[in-house]
């Protein structure tokens, strides 16, 4: 399992999102792909997208939508 985790996130434009990982790298995640389904597809209210916060090892949305530490970091573009 990786060790490195979101420390500090930003909601952006395009419901993507800024995060500051543990090693101090800032990654851009789009998480477009992952707005299906009944859960997920609530955060397509830009409102709900934006309550986007750090939580524990991960990033959590105030419906309780979270997305695992290694997704958001693998799945992420490097911007530094």
């Amino acid at each position: 399992m990786n060790s490195i985790k979101p420390i500090m996130v930003k909601p952006l434009d395009d419901y993507k999102l800024e995060i500051l990982f543990s090693t101090m790298e800032i990654h851009i995640f789009d998480c477009k792909p992952y707005l299906t389904g009944d859960w997920f597809a609530k955060l397509l209210n830009k409102k709900k997208f934006n309550s986007v916060r750090i939580s524990g090892n991960t990033v959590e949305w105030s419906g309780g939508q979270d997305l695992c530490p290694d997704c958001l970091y693998d799945n992420s573009i490097p911007v530094n």
